[in-house]
């Protein structure tokens, strides 16, 4: 493995490109994969002339995923899951905003032509929702993993939109894949309390009743007492990281992934680990990290976020 920007017993963050860095780490050598790629076209993540999310096309972007996620399918065990947040965009085709643009809103689109501005490309029409994630979904399937979930992350808190004649987005995707038809899954770590709804219907159907010309209602339906499962849509507020002006996802999102998807006391990747959410939640939940990220920058806000943990960690190298 290269050489560690970070490392002690339970977290490691390397710095550098995730399709360089998987290629030095060894065969089998994690078992879960939580992460949350950058989204095409969104925002220049400070330079990186090849960074993931600055293709000039949909069809480049998926290519470039595929080449990450087969590095991450070297790395992750047979029984291994992978858990992948993607949020989708449209092509708006309005063009090159110029090089002195400002976007106040977001500092890392100022001066910077998106490919979903660039006018008069060829792979969708303007106002066409691209479709991101479920291309990038079905990239993978094709490659060999199996597509075992697509849950949906709402947000109850999501930012308005000023729009008109479409609906305002309130949620992304959450792919569950895995390597192997057989895989290491406890859903007992993540039930949920039953519905009152459904504990009444439940008793009621436990109890014996006896009609004219029907005979005795003896059957049960026992609910047992570890919980529901949780379904596939999610509802989890976003929350604001201010030591970071990129997205970062909320700890209670890859928490239930970890809790469900790896092995206790396992390790858990992200090949995009920025402010290191995925480490934090996996340091939660007593498994050991590796976070892989382009910028130094995001590794010294992670280190931070961790530190305030109640587990030390030391300086970065």
């Amino acid at each position: 493995m290269t050489d560690p920007y970070y490392s002690d017993d339970t977290l490691s963050l390397l710095l550098g490109d995730a399709r360089n860095v998987l290629a030095t780490m060894d065969m089998g050598s994690v078992n879960c994969v939580v992460t949350s790629p950058p989204y095409f076209g969104l925002r220049d993540y400070e330079g990186h002339g090849d960074q993931i999310g600055s293709e000039s096309s949909p069809a480049r972007y998926v290519a470039a995923l595929a080449e990450v996620f087969a590095g991450a399918r070297r790395v992750l065990a047979d029984d291994g899951t992978l858990w992948l947040n993607l949020g989708d965009c449209y092509y708006s085709g309005r063009g090159n905003p110029g090089p002195n643009s400002a976007d106040e809103k977001q500092p890392a689109r100022r001066g910077w032509t998106r490919p979903l501005d660039r006018s008069g490309q060829d792979w969708a029409k303007p106002k066409d929702l691209l479709g991101i994630p479920w291309r990038v979904a079905f990239a993978l399937q094709d490659a060999g993993w199996y597509l075992r979930n697509a849950i949906v992350w709402h947000k109850p808190n999501a930012m308005p939109e000023s729009v008109r004649d479409r609906l305002a987005g309130r949620h992304e995707m959450l792919f569950l894949l895995t390597k192997s038809r057989r895989y290491w899954f406890d859903l007992d770590a993540i039930r949920e309390p039953h519905a009152e709804s459904t504990i009444a219907a439940a008793h009621r159907a436990r109890r014996p009743y006896e009609a004219p010309g029907q005979r005795p209602n003896t059957k049960s339906r026992p609910l047992g007492d570890k919980g529901a499962n949780p379904g596939d849509v999610w509802s989890i507020n976003t929350r604001p990281l201010t030591e970071a002006h990129f997205a970062t996802f909320p700890v209670e999102l890859p928490r239930p992934c970890i809790a469900a998807g790896c092995r206790p006391g396992g390790t858990v990747l992200d090949p995009f680990s920025g402010a290191g959410t995925t480490a934090l939640a996996a340091q939660q939940l007593g498994r050991r990290a590796i976070g892989i990220d382009i910028n130094a920058k995001y590794h010294n806000i992670a280190l931070k976020r961790m530190s305030d943990a109640p587990l030390p960690f030391g300086e970065a190298s």
